[in-house]
């Protein structure tokens, strides 16, 4: 649209000092003799834009014009610039769009700002996704479908799977909204006026029915989710295990099971630390096998049990049959 390319061609020139009439044409994908027709456009509505000929030549603006964000500190310049956080905005099909906003921002800023909020974007970068893991996706389902289906304020049929279960099973829910969490996207609604998270990758269909959605009074998504995620990390830890981590590899220990220790580590010897974990339920516990021989579960016996059995399923899986 030719309003798209005047407001193109404006901030362009507010963040030099000069363009020619090719590298404009070059950059809107249109012809040199439609960059003219709209610099004269521009210069017709008032805009103190002018042409220049000869080598140096080329489309100006004259110096200090801009429309400025108006009360705009140097701070929430340098803020808005850290939202664009990679993998965030392009799983919700936004990416573009953002990277779009964030140029017409920088255009708009004042100049004592511009080349702080540039630097912060070169500077400083927030990768949500959890490490080995990438971020993840809907399986069926794509995200930007789920974030069509939140917007239009109507009752969502959900073909879903849960983690325990073998065959997906279909709920008609009420959406408060999506949220991004460690990587990991999850669909915030209601199931017969109970808060409940589903994960959007193990959605397998959302459609969107013409009930108008029935959310519960005065609550919203933030609401919601800070319903159901205290929930979540108030769930009891029932199962402690004291397990001993050769100091060698002890570093890689804490930086995995952080989370799960429930003190620091104590050294025993020169070579072994005590430390005791918390899980929640025992498949957790098969997560130390990672640590190959460097970790050894101690107490319970049943810990210990749980990790016997897995280590010879798979000693048997790898066997080295005689030839």
């Amino acid at each position: 649209m030719r309003a798209d390319r005047l407001l193109s061609i404006l901030l362009l020139l507010q963040t030099r000092e000069r363009v020619t009439h090719v590298e404009l044409a070059e950059h809107l994908e249109v012809s040199v003799r439609t960059v003219y027709r709209d610099v004269e456009a521009l210069s017709a509505a008032g805009v103190p834009v002018w042409t220049e000929r000869g080598r140096n030549g080329g489309v100006r603006l004259l110096p200090g014009y801009r429309t400025d964000v108006t009360g705009l500190t140097h701070d929430e310049a340098r803020a808005l610039f850290v939202l664009a956080t990679e993998g965030t905005h392009d799983a919700l099909g936004l990416g573009e769009a953002m990277r779009s906003a964030l140029r017409k921002v920088m255009a708009a800023l004042p100049a004592p700002h511009r080349d702080d909020a540039e630097r912060t974007s070169q500077r400083i970068l927030v990768d949500p996704a959890r490490w080995m893991h990438g971020t993840e996706t809907a399986s069926d389902t794509d995200l930007a479908d789920l974030q069509h289906a939140v917007f239009a304020d109507r009752r969502l049929r959900l073909t879903y799977r849960s983690s325990d279960a073998r065959e997906p099973r279909s709920y008609v829910v009420d959406p408060y909204g999506l949220v991004s969490k460690a990587g990991v996207w999850y669909l915030v609604a209601d199931r017969d006026g109970e808060a409940r998270l589903f994960r959007a990758d193990r959605v397998q269909s959302a459609e969107v029915t013409d009930e108008p959605v029935r959310r519960r009074p005065g609550q919203h998504l933030i609401t919601v989710w800070s319903l159901l995620r205290s929930r979540f990390e108030s769930l009891p830890d029932d199962i402690r295990v004291r397990c001993r981590v050769r100091r060698a590899h002890m570093e890689v220990f804490q930086r995995l099971f952080a989370s799960r220790l429930v003190a620091p580590p104590e050294p025993e010897d020169a070579d072994w630390a005590h430390a005791e974990l918390r899980f929640r339920e025992p498949a957790e516990l098969r997560g130390l096998l990672s640590m190959g021989a460097s970790a050894e579960v101690l107490h319970p016996p049943a810990a210990r049990a749980e990790l016997a059995a897995v280590a010879a399923e798979l000693a048997a899986l790898y066997r080295v049959q005689d030839a």
